[in-house]
């Protein structure tokens, strides 16, 4: 997930600099009087009105949604059934071709129409074509692996549903963003709805679409369709529109068409931009399409779920280590692309004849490793498929044991730590708070923090979340967000800043950070799940490894981003590093520090749901049990919009604040320090 777009810059600056400021107290004040207020009334409320519902009991709306889910599959007639029935059945046959084609064995042949050797040979020759030599072997060795882990179907399967998302996505996402790059209105409209998008978790999107679509590919499909969308459009419209006015309007004077300027100038010179939004749609749509294993979506995801649900790490590692196999493969592959594209641009294209020899040479050995995998059953099957996969799920299953039985006294002392010092009490206080006491103190904290707008959006978010009947578990699924966020924001701060003051420290964590915003989210639950076993911890665990990388990078950026005049300033007027730190450094890049905790907040939320699969219970688990018992399908849509709305609750104030504290002023130095640091900057 990205933040989403900032307001319009004219309208913001007609907001107050600070969030509140009655009686001239500053933000701080109010906001811990507002703590001390809620805790000194929750301590003789507490356990009152706290709209708790258990697990198997629903409310009149959830059995009304459950009614209105009946209506829908009964309505086979209705136009937007037939409509999705239509979508559906070309998305299977999409789905079934492709499988024959490479993955499944269709009678009467025991084999997929291309066995092993020819799809390892063809997807080289495409990565040679498009992308150069080394990205060939990069791609042969990853999709080889694939065979040997013993999961060539899988992952076939995981790469098709892929590919046909990241296929729709380019159809409607291209001219999406060609319109609105060259169309300010179309940009006003669309914008909102792609910052809905990017703000919801993607486990969100499964329930309604599972309602349309029933189970299956074409769920999974339309579903990692919304989640992968937006990135390729957001992209792609940023790097039509940033083509020069000049350019624009020396080719105009020649009288070409708006088809010509789009074809010839807007679309080639935003080339490179373009393909990093296809990248960024590629990596989302392949971590979207493995959490489609949860409404039966073919692919990896499916052998990970059925390992997670009975708890065997060693399982689950196999087919896990292909998705994160899988994931630097296309994401170094449609980066090599971008590279490649440029530089053959500015070399003016190469040796096209040596290049174009090359590609028939190699061409013809991939059509003769085709021939072999039709013909030969040594071709079409991988040889030895399964023992690398068995032999490593053995050796991740007893290192896991061991690691458990070794280490379990450390990993129970912290999450007994964490646990009961952070988190139930924090959940105590939400939770178990009267429903009317939290929701004022949360109006309260969101107006200290982010102004009359983050009071609106707050108010209405929680309005929602009243109505929906899962007061109770929204509360418990804020406080565990809360808390793994603030752990997020420490690893950030303490690598962040190493990182921005150390170049070694961020040539060495950075490629570890990149590689592992390339893995989809689901991977992330295996180590979790190994050292902390099942429960709420476990959840919290996989959403701090997931959400960290994106703070750490976003605070080093920030903190590597202050001025060099201004540190070598307040280093002549006597401050010592630590000084530098806490009150230059990390003041003057506290707006990367408030996207930081915006991110690093809607990453940990989609993780925290995710987590219901391994004991994260609240909504998490409202949702997952709506996928496997119809009764409760009204309750776990109605958890999955809760969801919803304290994504864009938590998504609004974080973001309204982060304004709030860039328009704030910066703390003060010693006088000597201020007087050398503006003297340095003017």
């Amino acid at each position: 997930m990205s933040v989403a777009a900032t307001h319009d810059k004219a309208q913001e600056d007609r907001e107050p600099a600070r969030a509140l400021a009655l009686a001239g107290l500053p933000r701080w004040a109010w906001l811990l009087a507002v703590l001390v207020a809620w805790v000194a009334v929750w301590s003789f409320t507490r356990g009152h009105q706290i709209l708790f519902l258990g697990g198997q009991s629903t409310t009149s709306l959830h059995n009304s949604l459950n009614k209105v889910a009946s209506h829908i599959e009964a309505a086979d007639g209705s136009w937007y059934m037939v409509l999705t029935h239509h979508i559906a059945d070309a998305l299977t046959w999409a789905v079934t071709q492709l499988q024959d084609l490479v993955s499944v064995a269709k009678f009467p042949r025991v084999t997929p129409q291309v066995g092993w050797l020819g799809v390892v040979a063809l997807a080289a020759w495409v990565a040679l074509a498009l992308a150069g030599w080394r990205t060939a072997i990069l791609v042969g060795l990853a999709f080889a692996s694939f065979g040997w882990l013993g999961y060539w179907s899988d992952s076939m399967d995981l790469l098709i549903i892929t590919g046909i998302t990241v296929a729709i996505s380019l159809v409607i996402g291209i001219p999406l963003a060609i319109w609105m790059a060259n169309n300010k209105a179309v940009d006003a409209v669309v914008t909102p709805v792609l910052d809905v998008l990017q703000t919801l978790p993607g486990f969100v999107y499964l329930l309604p679409l599972f309602l349309f679509f029933g189970i299956g590919a074409p769920a999974g499909i339309m579903a990692t369709l919304l989640y992968a969308l937006p990135p390729v459009v957001r992209i792609a419209s940023v790097g039509i529109r940033d083509v020069s006015p000049a350019t624009i309007e020396a080719t105009n004077s020649l009288g070409q068409t708006t088809m010509q300027r789009i074809r010839k100038v807007q679309l080639p010179m935003a080339r490179s931009t373009v393909v990093v939004g296809i990248n960024q749609t590629t990596m989302a749509a392949l971590s979207m399409a493995t959490i489609a294993a949860f409404i039966s979506s073919p692919g990896l995801g499916v052998p990970v779920i059925e390992a997670l649900q009975s708890v065997a790490v060693g399982k689950a590692f196999v087919p896990g280590l292909a998705i994160v196999i899988m994931a630097i493969m296309l994401d170094r592959t449609t980066t090599a692309i971008s590279q490649r594209s440029e530089k053959l641009r500015r070399a003016g294209g190469g040796n096209r004849t040596m290049r174009w020899a090359v590609l028939a040479v190699s061409g013809v050995v991939a059509l003769v490793a085709v021939y072999l995998s039709r013909t030969y059953l040594w071709a079409a099957n991988f040889p030895g498929r399964d023992v690398v996969g068995t032999k490593l799920a053995v050796k991740v299953q007893s290192f896991s044991d061991w690691v458990s039985n070794n280490f379990d006294t450390v990993t129970t002392v912290i999450k007994n730590d964490v646990t009961n010092g952070f988190l139930n009490p924090l959940q105590d206080l939400l939770a178990n708070s009267p429903w009317w006491l939290a929701g004022i103190s949360i109006l309260l904290l969101a107006t200290a923090l982010a102004g009359w707008r983050g009071t609106v959006s707050t108010f209405v978010c929680l309005a929602g979340i009243y109505f929906l009947g899962l007061w109770n578990d929204t509360m418990i699924t804020l406080a565990t967000t809360l808390v793994a966020t603030v752990l997020v924001m420490v690893l950030g701060v303490v690598f962040g800043v190493w990182m921005g003051r150390s170049r070694t420290a961020d040539n060495i964590l950075r490629p570890i950070l990149d590689a592992a915003q390339t893995m989809p989210p689901f991977v992330y639950l295996i180590p979790a799940l190994a050292l902390f076993t099942v429960g709420r911890f476990t959840a919290i665990v996989a959403a701090i490894i997931y959400a960290a990388p994106a703070a750490i990078k976003l605070i080093a950026d920030g903190i590597r981003g202050v001025s060099a005049t201004t540190i070598e300033a307040a280093t002549a007027a006597g401050s010592s590093r630590w000084q530098i730190i806490t009150k230059v450094q990390i003041p003057m890049a506290r707006s990367s520090l408030v996207l930081a905790s915006n991110q690093g907040l809607l990453y940990v939320l989609s993780m925290v749901v995710i987590g219901g699969a391994v004991g994260g219970g609240a909504l998490g688990y409202d949702v997952i049990s709506g996928f496997v018992q119809a009764d409760r399908f009204g309750k776990g849509l109605a958890a999955g919009m809760s969801i919803v709305l304290l994504g864009v609750m938590l998504d609004r104030v974080a973001r309204r604040a982060a304004f709030q504290t860039a328009r704030t002023p910066l703390p003060k130095l010693s006088r000597r320090a201020t007087v050398a640091a503006a003297a340095s900057m003017s």
